[in-house]
């Protein structure tokens, strides 16, 4: 088959898994996908310079990159967030951002509420002791151990992953409280959620689970300040990303007991170093940025991307674009394309 299109996903290794249901949606419209393993700007610039769309997880794609492609009709992340391109100069340049917003919603909402339960009934750390042989000391570290049944959940932010946690709350009769000066009421009133401002929520929350995406206005927007509104039995969540928390801050709230405990999935820095305070505390659990995988998630994910990059390619527009104001390098029709469905 002659190659019509060249497809480049640039991700450093570690970050690469294999590109299957991608390749073929894209086969379809003969499009070729090239993976590059990149760890630079300058060796994401060598490998997308000639690519007509460019997939990714997490490859910082800058203004240089894309001005260096003068192909490149679209980029396609895997996921829901995008804080790793830039958007503007997406825009400057006519290029389409592409995220998948429905994206492993139920996944993230069955992690936060797993790492909710797991920090209230304390089970990493029960766990480790009765396999290590000390029962009778495991049953002593039991208390002090709150209730969850009639407690109170504080969502900061009440997107698509807020709302869904939100109903996974309700079946364990959590009250929940909702942060979000952007969400329309309508929009969480089905889900229970009772909207209030930050501090409030961090004055009532026994539990307070963060699904804002990050944002140069939520940058470090949980640092010191809020920690010492929380209640000293309060359990702070994080599935979304690391730098929404002041990690110096968390660590100081938890060494001097403002708060009880944290359950996270993402760190500031990532891959987490070994010697981060965190990872010594007995009263917080951690997973390495997980929240989203399902065998059956990534698939989609896959799929979706393929989909999405060859909808561009043929000359239509995407499911889902960031960057509403785009000018396209070609013309597109808005109506389903090719592959896909609606």
């Amino acid at each position: 088959m002659e190659r019509q299109f060249k497809v480049v996903r640039v991700d450093k290794m570690e970050d690469h898994f294999p590109v299957l249901e991608e390749a073929e949606e894209l086969t379809k419209v003969k499009a070729e996908v090239v993976i590059a393993d990149c760890t630079t700007e300058s060796e994401i610039i060598e490998a997308a310079k000639d690519a007509d769309a460019i997939i990714t997880a997490n490859g910082e794609i800058t203004r240089r990159v894309m001005e260096a492609s003068p192909k490149c009709r679209v980029i396609v992340r895997y996921g829901i967030g995008y804080d790793t391109i830039d958007v503007d100069a997406a825009t400057d340049n006519g290029i389409l951002v592409v995220n998948l917003p429905d994206f492993c919603l139920e996944e993230v909402a069955n992690h936060a509420i797993a790492l909710l339960l797991a920090c209230a009934k304390k089970l990493a750390l029960l766990n480790d002791m009765v396999k290590q042989g000390y029962w009778v000391e495991a049953q002593k570290a039991r208390a002090p151990m709150g209730s969850i049944y009639g407690q109170t959940l504080g969502l900061v932010g009440c997107g698509n992953i807020g709302r869904v946690t939100a109903k996974r709350a309700r079946c364990f009769d959590l009250r929940v409280l909702g942060y979000d000066p952007y969400i329309d009421k309508s929009l969480v009133k089905e889900y229970g959620i009772t909207l209030v401002s930050l501090p409030e929520l961090l004055r009532e929350s026994d539990f307070i689970s963060v699904h804002t995406p990050l944002t140069e206005e939520t940058h470090h927007l949980i640092g010191e300040k809020e920690f010492k509104q929380m209640k000293p039995t309060a359990y702070y969540i994080s599935t979304a990303r690391g730098p929404i928390t002041d990690e110096a801050a968390l660590i100081k709230a938890l060494q001097e007991k403002w708060i009880a405990g944290a359950g996270l999935d993402v760190f500031e820095k990532e891959p987490v170093e070994p010697d981060n305070p965190l990872l010594k505390m007995d009263n917080v659990v951690v997973t390495p940025h997980n929240a989203a995988y399902s065998d059956a998630a990534l698939k989609r994910a896959r799929t979706s991307v393929g989909q999405e990059a060859a909808r561009v390619l043929c000359g239509y527009w995407p499911k889902n674009w960031v960057n509403k104001g785009v000018k396209p390098k070609v013309n597109l029709v808005r109506k389903a394309g090719p592959v896909g469905g609606n």
